[in-house]
Parts: C-alpha cells; sequence; structure tokens
C-alpha cells in the first residue's frame, strides 16, 4: 500500500516578502527562470521545469533570442554543470564534491531552483542530524492522542520530494552520522520510504531526485559507505583556474550582496579585489603567482567564499567609516581574520608572507602598511 504525501500537510515558503535579507534562488531570479521558460522549447523530464538545457543556460549565463540576459550563477567549466544537470535527469542522484568555498551549496540552490521551482526542500547536515530530518517524524501530540496515524506523521524535506516529484537537498552530508546516511540507501535505490508504523510507504514519482554536497576536507569524519556512493553520481567542484575568473567570481557576489545590504553602489574596487585574491591564491599554492617563491600555507582554506566576505565587509568599512571607496585599509582587518586562524602558526606564515613578499611587491607599499598596523 503506498500513501502520499499532503502538500499541504507541511505548509509551503510562499513568496518571500521584498525585504528579506536572502531571498531564495527561485524568488531572487524569477525574472530570468520565468524568462527562460517561455522561450524553452526542448524536452523536459517529468515535473521539469526548464529543460536541461534551459537549466544550464541558467547557471551558465548567456542571452536569449529576446534579448533577455541571464547572469551567470556559477563561473566554472561548463561540461561540469552539463553533467551535474543531466544526471539529476537520470535514476542517479548527484553529489558536489570540493574544498569549502566552491560554490556548492550555492550550485545545488540554484539546480533545485530551476529544476523544480523550489530550492526549499533541505536538510542541513551536522553529527546531531537524526534519522527523522531525512525519513519522517512525529507530531507526539496528535501520537499520544490517538497512536500512529497519518495526521500524527510529520514528513521529512525528503519525503516531501518524493511525493511531489521536486528535488530535495542534504547539505554537508559527510558530518551527518554514517547510520543516518544510510536512511538514503533505500530512498535512491528503490525510490521508496517504508512507513512500518502504518504499514505503508511513500513512492517517489517523476521528477524526483537529490543533491548532496561534501567537503572533501572532512574525509575521514563520516565518510560514505560503498553502498551509498554508489547511489550518487559525484562532481568535483574545482577552484578557480585563473586570478582573472576569481577576481570576476567576487566582484559579482560582492555586488550582489551589497545590493541586498542596501550598500550604495561603490566606486571601482577591483584593484583591492585582484590583490585580495591574489594573497588567497598565492598562500594556498604555496608559491607566489610568478612561481619564484615558495610559501607557507597557513591553516584555512582562504577559499573564494571567504574572499567574498573580506571584501563585502571592506565595502562596508568604506560606506559607513569611510570615502565609499574601497581601499587597502578597508580590507586588511578582514585579510587578518582569514589568514590567522591558529594564532601561533598562522601568525608567522602571516607576518613571513607580509615581509617577503608583500613588501618587496611594486605598487603595494599601503597594502603593506595596512596589514602591519591591524598585525601589530
Amino acid at each position: 500500500m503506498s500513501v502520499s504525501v499532503d502538500p499541504t500537510f507541511v505548509e509551503p515558503s510562499g513568496k518571500q516578502p521584498t525585504e528579506v535579507l536572502r531571498p531564495h534562488a527561485e524568488d531572487a531570479f524569477a525574472g530570468e527562470l520565468a524568462a527562460l521558460a517561455a522561450q524553452d522549447d526542448r524536452p523536459r523530464p517529468a515535473r521539469w521545469k526548464l529543460s536541461p538545457w534551459a537549466v544550464a543556460t541558467y547557471l551558465r549565463g548567456g542571452t536569449l533570442p529576446d534579448g533577455t540576459v541571464i547572469t551567470p550563477k556559477y563561473v566554472g567549466p561548463r561540461r561540469l554543470v552539463e553533467v551535474a544537470v543531466t544526471t539529476l535527469a537520470t535514476d542517479r542522484a548527484l553529489l558536489l564534491l570540493g574544498v569549502p568555498g566552491t560554490a556548492k551549496t550555492w550550485v545545488s540552490e540554484h539546480l533545485a531552483a530551476a529544476v523544480s521551482g523550489d530550492s526549499t526542500l533541505l536538510v542541513q547536515g551536522t553529527a546531531g542530524t537524526p534519522e527523522e530530518a531525512i525519513r519522517y517524524g512525529w507530531n507526539y501530540a496528535r501520537l499520544l492522542a490517538g497512536g500512529p496515524s497519518r495526521d500524527a506523521l510529520v514528513p521529512s524535506p525528503v519525503m516531501r520530494a518524493m511525493a511531489e516529484g521536486m528535488t530535495a537537498r542534504v547539505e554537508e552530508l559527510t558530518r551527518i552520522p554514517a547510520d543516518v546516511q544510510d536512511t538514503l540507501i533505500t530512498i535512491l535505490s528503490e525510490k521508496t520510504l517504508p512507513i512500518p508504523e502504518l504499514g505503508q510507504e511513500v513512492q517517489a514519482v517523476g521528477g524526483f531526485n537529490l543533491i548532496a554536497t561534501a567537503n572533501d576536507r572532512d574525509r575521514g569524519v563520516n565518510d560514505l559507505s560503498s553502498a551509498l556512493r554508489r547511489r550518487f553520481n559525484t562532481v568535483v567542484l574545482p577552484l578557480p583556474e585563473s586570478v582573472e575568473a576569481e577576481v570576476d567570481i567576487v566582484a559579482r557576489r560582492v555586488d550582489q550582496i551589497g545590493r541586498s545590504l542596501d550598500l550604495p553602489a561603490a566606486p571601482d574596487g577591483i584593484d583591492e579585489i585582484r590583490r585580495v585574491v591574489t594573497v588567497f591564491r598565492e598562500l594556498r599554492d604555496g608559491v607566489t603567482a610568478d612561481g619564484r617563491t615558495k610559501l607557507k600555507s597557513p591553516s584555512g582554506t582562504l577559499s573564494t567564499a571567504e574572499a567574498i566576505s573580506v571584501v563585502t565587509n571592506g565595502f562596508a568599512l568604506a560606506t559607513h567609516f569611510g570615502d565609499g571607496v574601497l581601499r587597502a585599509g578597508d580590507v586588511a582587518a578582514g585579510m587578518l581574520g582569514a589568514v590567522v586562524r591558529d594564532p601561533a602558526a598562522d601568525r608567522v606564515v602571516w607576518q613571513e608572507y607580509l615581509e617577503a613578499v608583500v613588501r618587496e611587491r611594486d605598487g603595494w607599499k599601503d597594502f603593506y602598511r595596512a596589514c602591519r598596523e591591524v598585525s601589530a
């Protein structure tokens, strides 16, 4: 016997009010999604809002025949996006793997928004994530009053996605305890979620799939079992290949975040963004850009996401406590906080980098002085 999940059982999120700090992707980019849907004449899998080609275009950006510009959501190899989208059109789930800050969560949110029109069916993985977060739970007041029943059941985001033919998301899969992870095996292989207390089950309908993300620095925390890993097609999201690509990503995201925070449009700060990105890349690669000087790497990841945070904070400082122009002093404090995670070892790495590289680099004297000042 099968049971369907009543979509009214859990209140839908509905449209976000305009004043929310960070709208869901399907709300923030509703115009682009609507434009793509209107001009998308390619075949669509069951219950998909867009064709796989249109989903890839939404993520990678482009210009539609009517002149509508689709902004890039992910700047990286197009083939990776195509493989990820194609995976969701098959019976295999998608695992986005990479170091912190490689846009795994960002990509998963936008994939779900473009495929299902809803990116909110989300399970956040932690060391304390229970089995109920993936399967289902109970309304204990109703359970005590009348015993196990359909009305007492509280469906998880995964159960709802199965019943409604939508895309579920599981963040930080490898942080979830192994026995809870394996709850996904039957869901992904049999496309069924048993409810033994009711003698029923939920069978996934067409359109259901799952996107999981995992940090490859967490290997050894809760490694996926071989049985579970076989249920996923893994796509590794790399760090940006070049300085210019990373600068472009940081500039785009800082502009988007700044508008959401009502920061005034700042004058061009691309030079400071390029310096932040250069420092991050050199320290995480362990060598200067010209390849001449080997460097010690700090304990942190120094990811693109952290560069975005440093620059955003710098623009806020420039706006509220400066003249609105992003300068070296505005990013220096953020740089120190990003690099020096271990107060003992990382501070030595940072000081050596300042003296051996930054101090001797042409045009970087202001940056050197600002960093020395906050490091004192």
